[in-house]
């Protein structure tokens, strides 16, 4: 049974979730400061579980903190169907990176529990802890344990910039369960996010339908030279770790452009010592953030922007250490999936168009598990990571109508 295009889900409710949530870490200029294993996020994730278990679901945790929230389906034997996102934030985050794709989901069980509708396969809605990776690096902490790309001790050893252990701040905030990660089988996984690109506002477009997702390479590097006074050293007797680091943000810069259109590159964490004003710094560690969604290209601006690097430090007479510091390949989403999200949108009377995600998202790890597929909705001047980010509650109500029939379509109907 296909769903009508008349069912829809409750825009409102959904609107007025995003904006409760969003009382929990508030930012300081209205976005949301709830980075993850803070009190902030348990009380977030609190808050979540009270409205599943509202809604009738059963709760599960892993040992990453990973939730799970399940709406039985008719065939005890069927493989659920997931949905979700996270809903943790950067530390000056948006109210809807995310959350949105969470509560999205918990949307389309309080609707079909509205309209009394059953599904042959089980439906779960899902948070995955540490997608932001701010606090923890690297992003997408908990779903690449879960996806086998990372060992869990490993994960459980990642610190913050206080030396806090992920592991110890789990098991502080009362979230680590006993579940074994990675054991749960799926049918499908979708996720609804905002674009986090200006793309979809700017062709005036309800719904982005996303087909593929970004490679990634964050390259840690640390340039090493000599500390000494700005106005007493003479400028070819300089070993300058700052301009060292200036000179290989040119590099990545023309490395990216040389791919146009489809990558990027940029800097966006840097770390000067001593970082003083009359001090020529003596030691800079940066990272290093370049993306695209064809291999061949993303290897060959990691091999460019090393080897330039490399050289760039020796003419400087700078020490250098080069690390990898987070990675993941171009993602391909299912086609069958990636076709509900399409047939979705049609039905509903929602313009669309296909997308490449910028950004990484679970569901790039989670694509290795299962077929996966995202639905974006636009935000305005495609601004996020930042408190400013914003969207409508018609984008919202759009996206989330969309990401309804699609998992409900995977799910099947029960007449």
């Amino acid at each position: 049974m296909t769903l009508a295009g008349n069912m829809r889900i409750n825009g409102d409710r959904l609107w007025d979730a995003l904006m409760e949530m969003a009382k929990i870490g508030p930012g300081v200029r209205g976005g949301n400061n709830r980075q993850t294993l803070t009190d902030e996020d348990a009380e977030g994730r609190a808050l979540f579980q009270k409205w599943c278990e509202d809604a009738g679901m059963t709760m599960g945790v892993d040992q990453m903190g990973n939730m799970f929230f399940r709406r039985e389906g008719t065939d005890p034997d069927a493989l659920p169907v997931y949905v979700g996102s996270h809903l943790d934030t950067q530390p000056t985050g948006g109210k809807y990176d995310g959350i949105l794709g969470v509560l999205g989901g918990l949307e389309i069980v309080r609707t079909l529990n509205d309209l009394n509708i059953k599904t042959k396969h089980p439906i779960v809605v899902v948070n995955w802890t540490n997608e932001e990776g701010t606090r923890f690096a690297p992003a997408m902490l908990a779903s690449g344990v879960f996806a086998g790309m990372h060992t869990q001790d490993w994960a459980y050893e990642r610190v913050d910039a206080d030396g806090k252990k992920f592991g110890d701040e789990l098991v502080r905030i009362g979230w680590r369960g006993d579940e074994e990660v990675g054991a749960r089988k799926m049918h499908a996984f979708y996720e609804l996010h905002i674009e986090q690109g200006p793309i979809l506002e700017a062709e005036n477009k309800d719904i982005g339908v996303v087909t593929h997702g970004q490679g990634l390479w964050w390259i840690q590097i640390t340039l090493t030279g000599k500390e000494s006074h700005t106005g007493s050293t003479p400028m070819p007797m300089r070993k300058n770790a700052g301009l060292g680091m200036a000179r290989i943000t040119e590099l990545v810069h023309e490395t990216a452009m040389s791919h146009q259109p489809e990558a990027v590159g940029a800097i966006g964490h840097c770390d000067v010592y001593p970082n003083s004003r009359n001090v020529i710094p003596g030691k800079v560690v940066f990272t290093v953030d370049i993306r695209s969604p064809h291999q061949t290209v993303l290897d060959d601006m990691k091999e460019r922007i090393e080897t330039g690097a490399g050289k760039i430090a020796a003419d400087l007479g700078l020490e250098i250490e080069i690390e990898e510091a987070g990675h993941f390949d171009p993602v391909a989403f299912n086609e069958d999936c990636v076709a509900a999200v399409r047939d979705a949108a049609e039905r509903l009377g929602y313009s669309h168009r296909n997308l490449v995600s910028g950004a990484g998202h679970d569901a790039c790890w989670i694509n290795r598990m299962a077929p996966t597929a995202m639905v974006m909705c636009p935000c305005v001047d495609g601004l996020s990571h930042n408190e400013d980010e914003e969207i409508s509650p018609e984008w919202a109500r759009a996206g989330a109508d969309v990401l309804f029939h699609a998992v409900v379509e995977t799910a099947q109907i029960i007449e």
